[in-house]
């Protein structure tokens, strides 16, 4: 596993960076004025970890209709620096809420987000996160960071394949070159929909996997010489979701960057935890959770179980 404390794109902060990549979506939205509304990964693990406090730059893949979409400005306003890459065609999806669960139907597909888009100066942060959406992250962004980079797979980008017109099909999760190389995977009950290898099979020693079930909690788990090692999280506090959108995506930039200011353990676990519980209760990237509000739960949990 990489050694998280070597090499940094902010020394003259002190504070520890993560560079997230991927492409963002339009989300169809009939109470947005534009139709839709910018989402994707990289833009809720960006303000995520930025409003942990670790320094965030964010490599985003971006059509031209979504090129200058206000959810952009929110994302500089927390402090992320961001390099925006033109697509001639990025994700947009439709998401349908039914009682059995989201539908999701793509609208149009990705292009690729090519690894050489990458500034040479982001090569070698303590931390990157792959926040693919729509297959966009191909092979070469197996090689895109230095070997003392934590790098940190989102798998929902792997799992997914877009036909303009139709539902979103569903793939089985699968090793490659951007698993192997990944320190940590993050999947979702709804990323193994199809089925995935055993953690045994699909983990190299040191590989962690962080499993997130919406209200039945989290897993984090560990590839060890003899097994697999876990700890389980519930969610903390449990909400009654209002839009559970990016909720996943801030489970794994909060832990990301809390492991980076914490330590790895529990309690970059239970700090993920809050801050995923508290991004179902947001509407939009505007009303993301903060750190301050996650302290904030976590203390009122702690006095409720005194």
């Amino acid at each position: 596993m990489a050694d998280s404390s070597i090499g940094t794109t902010a020394p003259t902060t002190g504070r520890p960076t993560i560079v997230v990549v991927g492409s963002a979506t339009r989300d169809t939205a009939a109470d947005d004025p534009r139709g839709w509304r910018l989402g994707g990964g990289v833009i809720y693990s960006a303000i995520a970890a930025a409003r942990m406090g670790v320094c965030v730059r964010a490599l985003i893949g971006i059509d031209s209709e979504a090129a200058t979409a206000q959810e952009l400005d929110m994302l500089r306003a927390a402090g992320v620096e961001t390099e925006l890459v033109p697509l001639t065609n990025g994700p947009v999806f439709d998401n349908r809420r039914t009682p059995t669960g989201r539908q999701q139907f793509a609208v149009a597909a990705s292009d690729l987000l090519p690894a050489e888009a990458l500034p040479s100066a982001w090569r070698t942060p303590q931390a990157a996160l792959l926040a693919g959406v729509a297959a966009e992250l191909g092979d070469d962004w197996a090689t895109a960071f230095g070997p003392a980079t934590f790098v940190a797979l989102a798998a929902q980008g792997q799992v997914r394949r877009l036909v303009p017109g139709r539902e979103v099909v569903r793939l089985p999760f699968a090793a490659g070159p951007l698993v192997a190389r990944a320190d940590a995977i993050a999947i979702s009950r709804e990323d193994v929909a199809m089925g995935a290898p055993p953690i045994r099979e699909l983990l190299h020693i040191g590989q962690q996997l962080l499993v997130t079930h919406g209200k039945r909690g989290s897993l984090v788990l560990t590839r060890t010489a003899s097994g697999v090692d876990g700890h389980f999280m519930p969610p903390l506090p449990l909400r009654k979701a209002i839009d559970p959108t990016g909720a996943g995506d801030t489970f794994i930039a909060a832990w990301l960057a809390a492991r980076l200011l914490l330590g790895d353990g529990w309690r970059a676990q239970a700090l993920a935890s809050v801050m995923g519980s508290l991004a179902t209760r947001a509407r939009s990237v505007a009303d993301m959770p903060t750190a301050d509000a996650a302290a904030t739960a976590l203390r009122v949990l702690a006095d409720e179980r005194a």
